[in-house]
């Protein structure tokens, strides 16, 4: 008998992809459609009705059983709680990353398990390996530009060695290319971007929804009064479009917040002193072997969307702190640190 796998089918063309890929390695696949986002689940910006319909012609196209879960309850508690606890204090969360550690990887595995699934499959561009110590790695796909490592860090040992990722080793053009020739109803399909779940949308207007905004003054390092903010959640470091801040000279930017007197301090020019730092600590760390790695070189991305940068990690309580070989710009509290080894993922944490 064929060993069953559970496929996370989201509507996209890359989940669709995975589904297709097992099935020619011979797996029995049964899809799963996750709804995890309710509170206005209207046709202008949540395509879950969309979504699920691509989905459902996708497993009909494939000849697979495909389940329809809700999970919103353990979204809203689990993440979307969290999400809004960090702006509320100034911070900017990253709610994709627990996203994955907590809905896809925790109630998603333990629905494939019951399903009697021997492993759960996602469309994630990343790969998994098991080392001669017989631990699980966390490994960056072949896709440079499209690796979600850095969206996964925060997994477990358990959550990574139950996880297969066929596509960790193809190129997205592959990927487009293969569903193109099975004649995929969503092989032209863009790309999902926004939150994880909740999909884009006019974000102030989404966060005023559920956070009262104060507003307050935009200062100088100095003190001097430049503007006027909206609300400090509604800002980020390094931000530059949205100031409103007119003037001669050089364009402004986001270098900080003071929660106590509620101003949001800017600066002019993108390599403002003040928008550089050469090191960071981070806390609430995730170590995808199980262990703080040792101290020593390695690389790291403060943000997404950045090339690795050499650094020089060093333990600390409840912590690490990285210092890095040149300085490193709009570092953000709340935004996540990932950690590499080559290209092995080690983990990371949150940075202060």
């Amino acid at each position: 008998m064929k060993d069953k796998i559970v496929v996370g089918l989201s509507g996209g063309v890359d989940s669709s992809v995975t589904a297709h890929l097992l099935q020619q390695q011979g797996y029995d696949v049964v899809g799963v459609f996750m709804q995890n986002w309710e509170d206005d689940n209207n046709d202008e910006y949540c395509s879950i009705k969309e979504d699920s319909m691509d989905a459902i012609s996708v497993a009909d196209l494939l000849n697979i059983d495909i389940e329809l879960v809700n999970f919103a309850k353990e979204y809203k508690d689990r993440v979307f709680s969290y999400f809004l606890a960090e702006y509320s204090a100034g911070r900017t969360p990253n709610p994709d990353i627990l996203c994955n550690s907590e809905i896809k990887f925790k109630c998603f595995l333990d629905y494939a398990i019951k399903l009697g699934g021997v492993k759960m499959a996602t469309g994630h561009y990343a790969a998994n390996r098991v080392r001669p110590d017989g631990r699980t790695e966390l490994i960056r796909a072949a896709d440079q530009s499209k690796d979600q490592t850095y969206f996964l860090y925060r997994l477990s040992q358990e959550q990574v060695s139950q996880a297969v990722f066929p596509l960790g080793q193809l190129q997205k053009t592959e990927v487009r290319a293969i569903a193109e020739q099975i004649a995929l109803p969503n092989a032209r399909k863009k790309d999902s971007t926004g939150i994880c779940f909740i999909g884009e949308r006019p974000f102030r207007e989404f966060l005023n929804r559920y956070l009262p905004k104060v507003p307050g003054l935009m200062v100088t390092p100095e003190g001097r009064k430049v503007g006027e903010h909206m609300g400090l959640m509604y800002y980020t470091i390094g931000q530059r479009q949205g100031l409103g801040i007119g003037g001669e000279g050089l364009p402004w930017f986001v270098a900080g917040k003071d929660m106590e007197k509620n101003e949001l301090i800017v600066v002019q020019g993108h390599d403002h002193p003040l928008l550089l730092k050469n090191d960071l600590v981070a806390l609430d760390c995730s170590w995808i072997l199980g262990e703080t790695p040792a101290p020593g070189r390695y690389t790291a991305k403060t943000r997404y969307r950045q090339q690795d940068a050499a650094c020089t990690l060093a333990v600390i309580d409840g912590g690490v702190k990285l210092t890095f070989d040149e300085p490193q710009w709009a570092m953000t509290p709340g935004q996540s640190m990932v950690l590499y080894d080559g290209d092995v993922c080690m983990g990371g944490g949150i940075i202060q």
